[in-house]
């Protein structure tokens, strides 16, 4: 354990636990009024649910939280920069590069949802009720006949990474559709994508959360036309940032914050947010489903899209405190 690691057990003065793959780690915070600066998907900052989140969280805490809204590619630069002291983000494998290069510990799923293809209510790619690959094929064949748009997000964002890893798995590679003259990019989050594509009458790949706020906001015409699948599951995750890598973080504040997610009270409004509106979540909480004991098909889902090694958070990146139970 090197020194600040070892600087934030020292100086933290009031107990938590965090329990992480069944084990429940005894930390401290400091209860001075500190600001917490979370990097975040625009996707869940998009819905409203992290506004909610922030107050709830303030309520019961004298910590200051700040969102700064990027999607993941940038909310990872962000918090490997130290401009960040936490991450809320949704690509896996970007979660992983995270952890294996030093900068993440305590990785917690916290939610998931699933992708949506979007489009023109007539469909003139004739997509609707097709899976994914099928649809991806389709969307390919009436762009190239100058039929339809498709709007990339285009900014490296977990969105954006989910859309390139369907385009691979449907036999075509992002890189090479871009340069098509019917193959757009947006450059910016998934709102504003979603305001492009209703413009330009296109095709995009969205959350569900954010399309059913803008849908019922009437600010889109778009359909669902293609959401079904585990190649949609849409998985979100909280990583707290390392002191050893940025000594400058709030790294008592980021775990508080992560026992807050993952508790009973916090899965539990994620899964309400805004359920009443739209008559169906636009989040569902992923603590307690990875939690049950006989496990359900999207839980299998979420261990075989968004595990890593075969775990929520592999050991070397939580086991950095000696204090388990009953020890």
């Amino acid at each position: 354990m090197n020194k600040a690691t070892l600087k934030w057990i020292i100086t933290l003065t009031v107990a938590i636990s965090i329990p992480i793959a069944g084990t429940t780690y005894y930390l401290t915070v400091n209860y001075g009024k500190r600001r917490l600066i979370i990097s975040t998907t625009t996707s869940l900052y998009d819905t409203g649910l992290l506004e909610l989140l922030e107050d709830k969280f303030e309520e019961k805490y004298p910590v200051d939280v700040s969102f700064i809204s990027a999607g993941t590619g940038k909310a990872i630069q962000l918090a490997k920069r130290g401009d960040a002291d936490l991450i809320l983000v949704h690509a896996p494998e970007r979660e992983r590069t995270f952890l294996d290069e030093g900068y993440g510990l305590f990785r917690k799923i916290i939610a998931y949802n699933f992708f949506v293809i979007v489009g023109p209510s007539d469909d003139p790619a004739e997509i609707k009720g097709l899976n994914i690959t099928e649809a991806l094929a389709n969307i390919v064949d009436a762009g190239r006949k100058g039929q339809i748009i498709w709007i990339s997000r285009g900014d490296e964002s977990g969105t954006h990474i989910k859309e390139m890893n369907l385009w691979s798995m449907a036999g075509f590679e992002w890189d090479q559709l871009r340069n098509e003259e019917w193959f757009m990019e947006s450059g910016t989050g998934m709102g504003k994508t979603l305001l492009i594509a209703n413009e330009r009458n296109a095709y995009t790949l969205s959350d569900i959360g954010t399309y059913l706020k803008y849908r019922e906001e009437n600010l889109i015409d778009l359909e669902i036309l293609v959401d079904k699948g585990k190649e949609l599951l849409n998985v979100y995750s909280v990583i707290a940032v390392n002191p050893d890598k940025v000594p400058t973080v709030n790294f008592g504040n980021a775990l508080l914050f992560i026992k807050f997610l993952i508790s009973n009270e916090c899965q539990t409004l994620i899964g309400e947010f805004k359920k009443d509106v739209y008559g169906e979540s636009l989040f569902h909480p992923a603590v307690p489903l990875l939690k049950e004991e006989g496990e359900s098909p999207i839980a299998q889902w979420i261990k075989e899209m968004a595990f890593i090694n075969g775990t929520e958070c592999p050991p070397q990146y939580w086991n950095i405190f000696e204090y388990r139970d009953g020890e």
